[in-house]
């Protein structure tokens, strides 16, 4: 049986500093070209929308090739040349173009790396193996927005004024390149025999997926490609559509309202917090915490839809996310000793709601879809997350051109909209609480239900 050892696991935490980093980097070097709110839109957008099809594109590859290892190495390889070539390019589209070449490999090698790690493992161990790569993972992103918050100091030091931006993304770019030699050497080589490529299998690592715990990313990017790719296999949209009662479908559209508005937020955000003067390692220090106001509150999430009624955690939390958007153009103009500190509480509860907003939400989706059909609903739910991803990248951009304030409270109505839809959901009611791990819901009969599933995922049923 292949082991997941210590050094294949620093090797993917090495590479997700550099996906990390990038993830604030490239917008902040377009800004320094002079973009335009509407192309940091699109910077966003674009970046959003290539995930899902490379995703499923390289799924589906690695599922017809005896070695699946060259295409995780290619990923790392690519980029690190992608990091490499962008601090020499000029053209804003030239970056808006080798970014949206970026997030390809990155979102792609997602299903490549789940299938390394369930293979050749029984399936009471699959769990684990992906809650550790996620771990990683998670540590690696933090520590890419970590290495930005200190770069512009320690490379402030060393290096000519001008260059440390740039300087920057070298070093992600050798984070990269020394993790693809690290992986060549101790990424898993289960043989083709050991491959899991069965739909029942596919369906199992779905839904393991779909109740995994969040991380650092998830604070910002809402679209897992990976989830999108193992729990949209097999879906029969005809099949699909018969299983959406009306409760369902306004929590969809409520869904497609607030994910649009949260990726409207963050589209010309590191354009703002720029030209409120905040320089590029403050701007890095802000989203790392957003970024861990979401990941320490997610298990506290889950115990609470576990306890309270969902209807109620998460229109408050979807409440005041929509609230907190403009404000943060108030706090910023407070006097410079109080703005960065005022910045940061706002940017850490929007990571707390966003927590309550996707466990909750994974929860309240679980509740209301047919038990024979909550994998496929979750799916759609996931793909929902990448339209309202690349929608709300081009709508925050279009609305920043109006001013920030605007743009913020633009990106805020959806969410409000939201909020309200969801409020109005009576079939939410308060008695029938989501299964706790330690109150593990009753099996339906059904491939898609699954008994003893960790917390805001699966329904009670007693």
């Amino acid at each position: 049986m292949t082991v997941i050892t210590d050094r294949w696991l620093t090797a993917w935490g090495l590479g997700s500093i550099a996906f990390g980093g990038a993830s604030l980097l490239v917008p902040l070097y377009l800004v320094l070209l002079g973009a335009t709110p509407v192309q940091l839109g699109v910077l966003a957008a674009t970046a959003a929308v290539v995930g899902a099809p490379g995703a499923i594109v390289f799924g589906r590859v690695a599922n017809r090739v005896d070695s699946r290892r060259p295409l995780v190495l290619g990923t790392l390889i690519g980029v690190a040349a992608s990091l490499t070539a962008i601090p020499f390019l000029t053209s804003i589209t030239a970056v808006i173009v080798a970014n949206a070449v970026l997030w390809l490999f990155v979102s792609s090698v997602g299903p490549v790396l789940t299938m390394l790690v369930v293979d050749d493992a029984p399936e009471s161990a699959w769990s684990e193996r992906i809650g550790l790569v996620n771990k990683y993972q998670g540590y690696g992103w933090a520590g890419g927005l970590v290495l930005g918050t200190v770069w512009p100091f320690v490379g402030g030091r060393l290096l000519a004024a001008g260059t440390v931006t740039r300087t920057l993304f070298w070093v992600l770019a050798a984070c990269a390149g020394a993790a693809a030699v690290l992986a060549a050497r101790t990424l898993p080589r289960p043989a083709p025999s050991a491959h899991v490529t069965d739909e029942r299998a596919a369906r199992r690592i779905g839904r393991l997926l779909a109740d995994s715990g969040r991380g650092i990313r998830g604070a910002t990017f809402a679209l897992s490609p990976n989830r999108l790719y193992w729990m949209t296999r097999g879906i029969d949209p005809r099949r699909l559509a018969d299983r959406f009662d009306p409760a369902l479908a306004t929590y969809f559209v409520a869904g497609l309202f607030f994910f649009t508005g949260s990726a409207a937020f963050w589209a010309p955000l590191p354009l703002f917090l720029t030209d409120a003067g905040f320089d590029s390692s403050r701007v890095f220090a802000l989203y790392l915490t957003s970024s861990l106001g979401s990941a320490v509150c997610y298990e506290t999430a889950g115990q609470l839809a576990a306890r309270y009624d969902v209807r109620r955690l998460q229109s408050g939390a979807l409440a005041a996310r929509g609230a907190l958007f403009p404000s943060l153009v108030a706090v910023t103009g407070l006097g410079a000793s109080l703005a960065f500190g005022a910045a940061g509480l706002v940017l850490a509860l929007l990571g707390v709601t966003w927590a309550g907003i996707a466990v909750v939400g994974t929860a309240i989706v679980t509740r209301l879809a047919p038990a024979g059909a909550r994998g496929e609903i979750l799916g759609a739910y996931v793909a929902l997350g990448a339209v309202g991803g690349g929608l709300g990248g081009v709508l925050g951009g279009w609305a920043a051109t109006a001013g920030y304030f605007v743009a913020f409270a633009v990106s805020g109505a959806p969410v409000l909209v939201g909020a309200g839809l969801v409020v109005s959901l009576e079939a939410l009611s308060r008695d029938d609480r989501v299964a706790t791990p330690s109150e593990p819901a009753a099996a339906s009969g059904s491939d898609d239900t699954e008994t003893g599933s960790t917390a805001a995922a699966r329904p009670r049923r007693d």
